[in-house]
Parts: structure tokens; sequence; C-alpha cells
């Protein structure tokens, strides 16, 4: 029946663009959520008095459930219905947010963010399927999923701001009942406008692969977040290889089950494989870079936080732009050429970084970020289209999961790789240029972070401090200007395997 209604093509109706713009509520709030607390950090920390590790793991650990279990998710949402899954994760979203406002403890705060992890991780999985269904027209899916992205970066540009309201009248708890409304809407409206779907000839779920698939991604990007703060030790190495051991085990597991929680078939589709990995790579220099644009306006440019968000706005209306161009483009241009010519422009806004220095201000910045915004968008778009519109339709929570966890997975390589590389070059710089006078402390305390150069100058004499923040910002932006060049030549090298790989697909296309 999947066949015959994708051959003609099925317009959607006014419901199913209502239901879309249901399914874009919990996607701006798994992205708030991501951020939000952030704020809330100081103001928590006076109230529960988490120690160092207590309040790493508050801040850390929904990103972390969110990323180990959306394979499990996409999975359970293929065999249980995937409204069904939306809705049970969308109350308990709720109920995780409200003990999460009100908790007495750094304990109690780290368990209710992690059940809002395993919460958001249906999220994802669940909308992105319903879409793959709701949307039969090619054209149309398109579009839709264009919204569907642009619904995560609206919400991670609200979440900040509407978050600093909360705070600024309310107690630190209040930044996650922002989440509360939001899903009872989406409880209200869900059963009455989403359709549901799920594969009838779904097996039972393998609980120790799920458990394998956890942990797999747990240990993995733990290790890459420890080499990117704390760079390369013992821990964060073992950790990586324990996910990578893990991965192989659980990959292993797949081929011997009748009923595997991943087809690993989806993986034979050349249209599927090459736009997961351009996903992938394009979320790994997206994420990398990020990494040192956020401290360039504030510790190089000495914005203060807000007027960074306020700079960094530009970029994300270019991406949504661009993300809703997307589906004009696609009519005329197979979607290969779209998504080399948006990687083009993006190896563009990369290369445009190189030229950003301590004195260059805040203009070339801006544009560069609009520029590769707008090209990374397209990449976005289409390849989440691709993957999704390459899997068979009783598959699709399934591709939706590994589409969502690639892209966790090539975040926290790019801020590890290229957070590392960039910490790397700055150490090195700094080594080999502290002036003369500065005090062996102070000088080891500015080798290792530029933040941390910026505290130490400030209690050096006016002379003394000046140099020192002069050789450290002129480090760090080299260290920046490296890493954006090396997110150009991936860029460039990311449009010619999407061409190459995917030239012959059109839009729409399940090849």
């Amino acid at each position: 029946m999947a066949a015959i209604a994708e051959t003609t093509a099925v317009k959607a109706t006014r419901r199913e663009w209502i239901g879309l713009a249901v399914l874009a509520l919990p996607c701006m709030l798994y992205s708030m959520d991501l951020t939000v607390l952030n704020l809330a950090v100081p103001h928590l920390t006076v109230d529960l008095k988490p120690t160092s590790t207590q309040l790493l793991w508050i801040v850390d650990i929904y990103g972390f459930m969110i990323a180990g279990s959306l394979i499990t998710m996409g999975t359970l949402g293929d065999r249980i219905g995937r409204r069904r899954l939306l809705m049970i994760g969308a109350a308990a979203f709720g109920i995780a947010s409200i003990l999460a406002a009100f908790s007495k403890s750094a304990e109690m705060l780290i368990a209710t963010r992690a059940l809002l992890g395993v919460a958001g991780a249906t999220l994802a999985p669940s909308t992105l399927s319903l879409i793959r269904n709701m949307f039969l027209d090619p054209a149309q899916r398109t579009l839709a999923i264009g919204v569907w992205i642009t619904s995560y970066s609206v919400g991670g540009a609200i979440g900040p701001l509407l978050g600093g309201v909360m705070l600024e009248y309310f107690w630190w708890g209040s930044v996650f009942l922002i989440g509360v409304p939001v899903m009872v809407v989406l409880l209200v409206l869900g059963p009455m406008l989403l359709p549901e779907f799920r594969d009838p000839n779904a097996g039972r779920l393998d609980l120790l692969s799920a458990a394998l698939s956890l942990l797999a991604v747990l240990a993995a990007i733990y290790g890459l977040k420890q080499i990117a703060e704390h760079s390369v030790g013992w821990v964060a190495v073992l950790s990586v290889l324990l996910g990578i051991v893990l991965g192989v085990v659980f990959i292993r597991r797949q081929r011997t089950l009748a009923d595997p929680l991943i087809d690993l078939r989806l993986f034979r589709a050349p249209a599927f494989s090459a736009s997961l990995a351009t996903y992938m790579i394009a979320t790994f220099v997206v994420f990398g870079a990020f990494l040192f644009i956020g401290q360039y306006l504030q510790l190089v440019l000495q914005l203060s936080p807000l007027q960074a968000g306020v700079w960094t706005a530009p970029s994300m209306l270019s991406f949504i732009v661009g993300s809703l161009l997307m589906p004009v483009f696609v009519r005329h241009v197979r979607p290969a050429f779209v998504m080399a010519a948006g990687l083009a422009l993006a190896a563009v806004g990369f290369a445009m970084l190189t030229q950003v220095d301590p004195a260059s201000g805040i203009a070339i910045l801006v544009i560069a970020t609009v520029v590769y915004s707008l090209g990374l968008a397209a990449v976005f778009t289409l390849a989440t289209d691709l993957i999704v519109g390459t899997a068979p339709p009783e598959h699709a929570g399934s591709a939706s999961a590994i589409s969502e966890t690639s892209s966790e997975l090539g975040g926290a390589l790019g801020i590890a790789i290229l957070g590392s590389i960039g910490a790397a070059l700055y150490r090195s710089q700094v080594m080999s240029s502290i002036p003369v006078g500065i005090p062996p402390d102070v000088a080891a305390t500015a080798r290792d972070t530029l933040g941390g150069a910026v505290d130490a100058a400030a209690r050096l004499p006016e002379q003394l401090g000046a140099a020192l923040l002069d050789v450290s910002r002129e480090a760090f932006t080299h260290g920046l200007q490296c890493v954006a060049f090396i997110a150009a030549l991936g860029m460039v090298g990311t449009a010619v395997l999407a061409v190459f790989m995917l030239g012959h697909v059109r839009g729409g296309s399940r090849a």
C-alpha cells in the first residue's frame, strides 16, 4: 500500500500541514532544553550546591541520554506506533520537566535530567518518521523536512532569550517548566491531527541490542567530550575504545537476529549511506567551528553574552531561509547538485573565516557565518530528506534514529577533533610567545585556554596584562583560522562525494 501511495504521489491536505505545525512544537523544545540550562547554572549552583563533578553531569546528562537512546526509540516507534511513542515521550517529558523544576538536590536533578534525555530521544525519530508517512509527495516532503529542521533552529535561538526572561522573574527551576505547556498542547492535538503508523511485521524489541546501542554511544560521546574539554587522557581514550568495541558487538548481533534493532540492509542503498556520511561530515564541521566562534565573540572581541547571541542571530536566520528555499531548487535540479552547491557555498564561508583576526571586527565573521549557514541548510535539509525517503516506510523510525545518532556523533567528533587541533595550536603559539616578565603560574594558566589568559591578565599590571592578552588572542585566532581552513577543505571534499555518490538520485528517489 505504501508503494502505491508513493507512486501516485498523494498530496498532503490541510490536516497534514496543521499536523506538521504540531510536530514542530516538541522539536523546538528539544533544542531549547539543550541550551537553556546553561543560563540557570549560576542560580542552581547557589541553591543545590553541587560538586564540580555533579555540575558537569547536570549539564551533560541530557544530551548523553538523548544520543544513547535514539536508535532504541526510533526502532520502538516502528514497533508500537510512531504517534503512540510520541505521546508517551511527550507525557514523560512533561512529568520529568516538573520533577526537574522542583529538584531538591543535585542527585535528583541529575536523575530527572537523565529522564528528560530518554523522553527527548523519542521526539526526533517519531516526528521525522511521521513526516515520512504524512507527506508522500517528494516535493512536499522536502518542504516539510525543511520546516522540521527550521523548528530546531528556532528553538535554539529563542531558548536562551526565553530562559533569560524566566530567570529574570522566577527561580532557576522555571526554565524547565517552559516545556510543560508545549507538551500539553501536543498531547491534546496529537491524537486528533496525527495519524498512526507502525511496521505490521515488526518483531520483538531485543533488549540486549538496546543496551549495547545505549552503552556504545554513551561511551563514545563521553570520551570525545573528555578529549574536547581536558585533552587526550587514558579515561577518554579507553571510553572511546569501549564505545567502538560495543558498537562492533552491536552490529555483529544485528546480523544474527531475525528482528534486529536496526536493519543493516538500509546501508546497502548508496543514497542512504552517502547522505548519512554527508550529514555527519557537515555536522562535524559546523559544531567544531561554532566552538571557536562563540569564544571569539566574547573573549577576543570582548562582547557580552547577550551581544554575542545577537550577532549569531543572522546566521540562524540564514539557516532558516536556506532550509525553506531548498524545496524550490530541487524541483528543477537534482538533490546531489543542490547539496554540492550548498557545500561549495559553505566552503566559501569557512574560507572567509580564515581572514578573521583580532583587529578585523565583527563584519567578516558575521558575513562568513551567514554564508556557510545558507550553504549547510541545503545539506541538512536534503540529506535528511534522502535518508528518510530512501528507507522503506515501515523502517522510517529506524532510519530517522540513525540520522539523528550520526548527527550527535558528528557534532561530538567535531568538537573533540577540531577543538583539540585548535587548542594545540593555541598552546603552541602561546608557549613560544609569552611576554617577558609573566610569572610561571600565570603563564601556565594562559597556555591552557583563552578564558584562563583573560582572567590571568586582569590580575597583572596593565601593560603586562595587555601584552599577554595580545599574544593569547592572536594565538586563539590563529587556531580559529586553521580550523576554518580544515572545514573549507572538508566541505569541498564532501561536495565531490555528494556528486559522485548521489548524482543519479532524483528528488524523492528510493535508489
